[in-house]
């Protein structure tokens, strides 16, 4: 378990240096809220955009994700568990006024990073609470 990567995964850092080249600056794996003990990959605090880079198999997706063979009960509960602490995030950031985009790390970097671009442009030139993007 320790080998496993919580953060600087490649498909995070491939995304991150594409977005990075556009000229948009960020925070990496930083709590978008104070209160809130979760961290998204990508963090834009004046636009106040979220950004989440998923894996397959431990927030199951719903394409790739296989059930584990050695002890499923515990796996999968533990996906179940992520999957519901995700949209829970989700839920908080929204509430506060936050955009939040979330990506499965098979998606190709470059699509990702586009809609990211695309989207904090977007938030940059509505002012981060009249966005209808929200």
């Amino acid at each position: 378990m320790q080998a496993i990567r919580s953060r600087d995964t490649k498909p995070e850092r491939l995304v991150r240096r594409l977005v990075h080249a556009h000229g948009l600056r960020y925070r990496v794996a930083a709590r978008p809220l104070a209160g809130l003990r979760r961290t998204a990959d990508i963090v834009f605090r004046p636009t106040k955009v979220a950004v989440f880079i998923d894996g397959c198999y431990w927030h199951g997706c719903p394409d790739h994700y296989v059930s584990p063979r050695t002890n499923p009960g515990y796996w999968s509960d533990k996906v179940a568990r992520n999957m519901a602490r995700d949209r829970d995030t989700d839920q908080q950031l929204r509430d506060a006024g936050w955009l939040v985009l979330r990506f499965w790390e098979h998606t190709p970097a470059e699509e990702t990073a586009a809609e990211i671009i695309r989207l904090v442009i977007e938030r940059r030139k509505h002012g981060s609470d009249e966005s209808p993007l929200t």
